[in-house]
């Protein structure tokens, strides 16, 4: 046992000498550095995350050397999509373009870096996105393409109520050529409406550009939409009902174009004062006093000509069943304007006239009726405010 022990000191002794004679002392440790460390390549999220959340940072990184190339790409849908990125000058850092990520998406990474000594370093991540239960769509008016009056306002309804109004309403943009101020306003949490200082110009070519896929609403709930819809204004259309005179006054370009005998609403449900647009235009519709609450006091199922004006159910209309003297004359429709028409709508009448000669977007004001100024909101009726009340009611004023 003696002699294993001494074996062993021995051993060690010499092994040290050995340590030594190979350049181990400080002396020799100065003359030949050990090889420097390759890059080490960062990227967040984590390898294997999952349940990222849109608004987490997409970072690629290196402590040291160079990115030479990063690749990221969204996998999954039709086809796979590169995320567009670029690398700092100094080398050290990746970023993409878009800062944000695709909900319900599946992300690879690829990077590759140089150290001092041109050597490499490759790594390879992947990492998943969150995936919602519950999504948001704006219902938004007018239609694509369409050919509208100076009145039009841009108006969203969200199928759910938004908690996020800020973030919804930087996700719109509603620009115009050529360019004017346009301002969005709040009704409530599930409406957002935009419109400019005064009635667009004719010509004017308006853009709405709707980017809300994954911007979030409220608690666990996430846009679906991504697109661009345009319209055009046309000519210049304001017509205006004198509820005392009875009478219609179309002003087209600035200029009065004509005056229709009409009929208002009698003194027992008058129609509103105000500004309001017209939203839809119906050849034929029926009208029934059950759906804005007189009952059945009348369901007429072939009102011809017939264009709504506020969501409440107050419409511009052809009217066939009463004696043509009551127009210009006397008011007595539930709160309707009306004119003259016939039955089926295909005689030349004031009626037909004016719907031919209407657009979704066109103005129509009444003055000197006994009821109140239309509510904001009733329609597009917006018109009614003032610019400064109007930008008020925006989430980033």
């Amino acid at each position: 046992m003696r002699v294993r022990r001494a074996g062993a000191g021995l051993a060690m002794a010499a092994t040290l000498a050995a340590m030594a004679g190979c350049g181990m002392s400080g002396t020799a440790l100065r003359g030949r550095p050990l090889p420097p460390e390759r890059a080490l390549i960062s990227v967040t999220p984590l390898d294997g995350s999952r349940g990222v959340r849109p608004a987490s940072p997409l970072r690629v990184s290196v402590s040291e050397g160079r990115l030479e190339r990063v690749r990221v790409v969204r996998v999954g849908d039709a086809r796979d999509r590169p995320v567009a990125g670029r690398i700092s000058q100094d080398g050290l850092r990746w970023r993409p373009l878009d800062g944000r990520l695709r909900l319900r998406g599946r992300y690879t990474v690829d990077a590759v870096a140089v150290d001092g000594h041109g050597r490499r370093t490759a790594r390879h991540t992947t990492f998943t996105t969150f995936v919602p239960r519950h999504r948001f769509i704006g219902y938004y008016r007018p239609e694509h393409r369409s050919l509208v009056g100076t009145g039009m306002i841009v108006s969203f309804e969200f199928n759910r109520p938004i908690v996020h109004r800020a973030a919804v309403e930087r996700g719109i943009r509603v620009t115009a050529r050529p360019r004017v101020p346009v301002a969005a306003h709040w009704f409530g949490n599930q409406r957002l409406d935009f419109r400019p200082r005064t009635y667009w110009k004719p010509g004017t070519e308006v853009s709405v550009r709707m980017r809300l896929r994954d911007v979030q609403g409220g608690p666990g709930v996430f846009g679906v939409q991504h697109k661009t819809m345009r319209f055009t204004v046309a000519r210049s259309q304001l017509s205006i009902l004198d509820a005392a005179a009875h009478t219609l006054t179309v002003w087209r370009d600035g200029r009065r174009w004509a005056t229709l005998p009409a009929t208002a609403g009698e003194p027992s449900s008058p129609t509103y004062n105000g500004k309001m647009v017209v939203m839809e235009r119906h050849e034929v519709t029926r009208m029934n006093g059950d759906t804005v609450g007189f009952g059945g006091e009348y369901d007429i199922e072939d009102v011809p000509h017939a264009m709504r004006l506020t969501t409440s159910g107050t419409f511009l209309h052809g009217n066939y069943w009463a004696p043509p003297n009551t127009f210009g004359v006397a008011n007595t429709s539930h709160g309707c304007i009306a004119l003259r028409d016939v039955r089926g709508g295909r005689a030349p009448t004031p009626a037909r006239w004016f719907y031919e000669n209407s657009l979704i977007g066109d103005v129509v004001e009444v003055v000197r009726s006994t009821d109140r100024t239309v509510a904001p909101d009733n329609g597009l009726g917006g018109w009614n405010m003032s610019w400064g009340q109007w930008r008020a009611g925006s989430a980033l004023r």
